[in-house]
């Protein structure tokens, strides 16, 4: 059986490094004027997407993986494996560190761990993010913590828009204020903050930090990775290829014309990040509007995207 794309409508997560750009730059209707984060494609018990119209509307993702295995190509595990995230940081978020798999199972009442990788839609001019630090052991790493010598710590990194950056579990990290992010990541929502400002929430109140565990995970020294880009221009499209590895392969597709594509792996994630376009599959046209996220099930076969439209893309 040949199965139609699965749009779906986001989650929005209200933080206090939150911000508008969510409503300005994509349209959404967001709930607050602190809006950090749209959970875009998700199945995480904290935020779930629900399918936007067709034979599944009103489902939620996580219901679709549970009983409709046949549209992620039979594959096993417990849970939907992936997440896709937008994040407007219009303050600094929390430097924080996250666990790998084996870490959160047993600390995290069987959670999965938590890699992820950034795209950046957009930022200010001269923005940076947190990415690793300069302690060559634990020892060091705890006593650059415990003296507040953050300056010293933490390494920063300048960032432009179209700028890519893989996270695996254990970097220490944070997204800094100004910037908007397409995040890829496991399907986790476990993190370990190691420092945050010293600043309070509406109540007065500090948020709580995770040193204990966050030192235990974090990768000491830091280990860099240089992403290697691979890029194919085809007719009406070019894929750059950021990161293929055991826990995702993401792409962004430049559709310039028309895209004429072939779905042969277990499912495709797709968000639209700037511009618009039409998908026609199975005698059918759907508008991609910037902002849109879809899933293009198991068995989705031959599709074509045609307009003027940059989308990113990602499969286990």
């Amino acid at each position: 059986m040949v199965q139609s794309p699965i749009f779906l409508k986001p989650v929005f997560k209200d933080r206090i490094w939150g911000g508008t750009n969510l409503r300005t730059h994509f349209h959404y209707k967001i709930p607050t004027e602190t809006t950090g984060e749209c959970w875009a494609i998700s199945a995480h018990p904290h935020g779930q997407s629900i399918v936007a119209e067709g034979k599944f509307k009103g489902k939620t993702l996580g219901e679709l993986w549970d009983n409709h295995r046949e549209l992620f190509g039979g594959i096993k595990g417990d849970r939907f494996p992936l997440l896709t995230k937008i994040l407007d940081a219009n303050n600094d978020l929390s430097v924080q560190v996250h666990p790998d798999d084996e870490y959160a199972k047993k600390h995290e009442n069987g959670e999965l761990g938590k890699t992820e990788c950034w795209y950046i839609i957009d930022c200010s001019e001269n923005a940076e993010i947190i990415y690793g630090h300069h302690a060559k052991t634990k020892e060091e790493l705890v006593s650059m913590i415990q003296s507040g010598k953050w300056d010293q710590l933490l390494r920063r990194v300048k960032i432009k828009p179209g700028d890519f950056f893989y996270v695996p579990s254990g970097t220490i990290h944070a997204i800094c204020k100004g910037t908007l992010i397409l995040e890829t990541q496991q399907s986790s929502d476990t993190t370990y903050r190691v420092y945050d400002y010293d600043r309070v929430d509406a109540n007065g109140n500090k948020r709580e930090l995770h040193l204990k565990q966050a030192i235990e995970v974090a990768t000491v020294p830091h280990k860099d990775y240089t992403i290697e880009r691979s890029v194919e221009v085809k007719e009406g499209a070019t894929i750059t290829t950021f990161i293929k590895n055991e826990f995702f392969s993401v792409y962004k597709w430049e559709i310039d014309g028309e895209g004429k594509f072939v779905q042969n792996h277990p499912f495709l994630l797709a968000s639209v990040i700037e511009g618009d376009g039409e998908l026609t599959h199975d005698g059918r046209s759907y508008t991609l509007k910037k902002g849109a996220h879809f899933i293009l099930p198991n068995q989705t076969g031959d599709f074509a995207i045609k307009g003027k439209c940059v989308l990113i893309v990602s499969h286990v």
